[in-house]
């Protein structure tokens, strides 16, 4: 009898372990990450965003490299007055025609400007993209880990009932205080109680993932879930955030408050006005020539505080690129960091769960021998609990590290040329 009810415990116990570790997909039915990242990309606002950003920028240069409108006047003067000026007898009437000339090589600054905030724009689209699939990423990891913990929970479900089916079977024949069965109970009820989140905690989560992809995909990649890359011995090769999105957006941005400076000290030059037109006397129908060029006079504003304002946005746009270089910096750190940790706690979490599973399958035999009590049976299977939860913890971290280190390292695609 004993050995039967450690064959049962056994067997129930490694058939859910067996299950729960990588649950079955059909291939056909599987969705990859990078189907999911390419689902999410065709519709997902955010590309729509961006793309409507840069539409914006373009057009925003073809406004810069416009020249200003010449200016068509028409005057009358000499008329409705007193005198010989009573009537139209004396009108002089005059048409002219005034161009104004921009001086200081403001156009060419505009365009300037409008070029730097263009490459910005596009930097912001490939910021977009690689956002998103840190998004999608983190979603497809958090689906397939809630995934994981639903099937450990189940598990824990069929042990803890067979458990406790077991303990009453023991205390109905005298071999067991009626203890074990209350406690038995307790565990089984926690463990229903346990799968009945994970499964909330499941469905949540592809919902979410569901909400990129358009889609609630039937089955997630397990086994890009259980590759690991080994930790490389020995030191790292130094961080460098040349040629990335960050310090990308944070140079397009210095490079905007340079044009802008250009910009502000171009407008200080003043601009000329010339203007031409004819003049008809109508007291003797004679016709003459007007010429005019005006100049304005920096009197009361002469552009220098618009250029401080500009110097001074120049310099905390080169101050933010430091600190936008050394925050990078700081970040991939951080994320190799997480990653070698999680990447070792795989590693470990292989060994201890081979000797969690082996001292669980003692106490279980033991226990159906009555050689041990319930409570080193309990705690034998929490640790198997705890090992199994860890080890698919220690995955989560790790493509979570992953994919924030892939985001951190993006790089900046070559700026495109502007046009003329």
């Amino acid at each position: 009898m004993r050995v039967m009810i450690a064959a049962l415990l056994a067997a129930a116990s490694c058939a859910g372990i067996a299950q729960a570790q990588t649950p079955p997909a059909e291939a056909g039915d599987m969705m990859t990450l990078e189907e999911a990242v390419r689902r999410a990309g065709a519709t997902s606002p955010a590309n729509e965003v961006a793309a409507l950003g840069i539409e914006a920028a373009e057009a925003e240069r073809r406004i810069a490299a416009l020249r200003p409108n010449p200016t068509l006047d028409a005057e009358v003067g000499n008329v409705i007055g007193t005198g010989p000026y009573r009537g139209f007898n004396e009108a002089e009437t005059t048409i002219g025609f005034a161009l104004p000339l921009e001086l200081g090589g403001k156009r060419a600054a505009r365009i300037g400007v409008a070029d730097a905030q263009t490459a910005r724009a596009r930097i912001d689209q490939q910021a977009a993209i690689a956002d998103l699939r840190l998004q999608v990423t983190q979603a497809y990891i958090e689906a397939v880990t809630a995934g994981r913990r639903l099937a450990i929970a189940e598990d824990q479900v069929r042990v803890t009932t067979e458990n406790l089916r077991i303990a009453r079977d023991r205390v109905q024949a005298g071999a067991n205080a009626p203890i074990d069965e209350q406690r038995a109970l307790l565990l089984s009820s926690n463990a229903v109680a346990e799968a009945e989140r994970a499964r909330r905690t499941a469905e949540a989560t592809r919902a979410a993932l569901a909400q990129f992809t358009g889609a609630t995909p039937p089955a997630l990649d397990q086994p890009w879930f259980d590759r690991v890359t080994p930790v490389q011995a020995g030191p790292q090769s130094p961080v460098s955030t040349e040629g990335t999105l960050a310090l990308a957006a944070a140079s397009a941005d210095l490079r905007t408050a340079d044009a802008g400076l250009r910009l502000a000290r171009s407008q200080r030059v003043p601009d000329l006005t010339l203007s031409a037109g004819t003049r008809r006397l109508q007291a003797s129908g004679d016709m003459a020539m007007v010429f005019g060029v005006s100049v304005p006079l920096p009197v009361f504003n002469n552009g220098r505080a618009a250029v401080d304002r500009a110097a001074a946005l120049r310099n905390q746009s080169d101050a933010q690129r430091r600190l936008v270089r050394f925050e990078a910096e700081r970040a991939i750190v951080a994320a190799r960091a997480d990653r070698d940790r999680a990447a070792m706690s795989v590693r470990a979490s292989g060994p201890a769960l081979a000797a969690a599973q082996e001292a669980a399958r003692i106490a279980r035999v033991g226990y159906g021998e009555g050689k041990f009590d319930q409570l080193v049976l309990l705690e034998a299977e929490q640790a198997l609990l705890d090992t199994r939860t860890a080890a698919v913890d220690a995955r989560t971290q790790y493509h979570d590290a992953e994919a924030r280190l892939a985001r951190l390292l993006t790089p900046a695609a070559a700026p495109a040329q502007p046009g003329n």
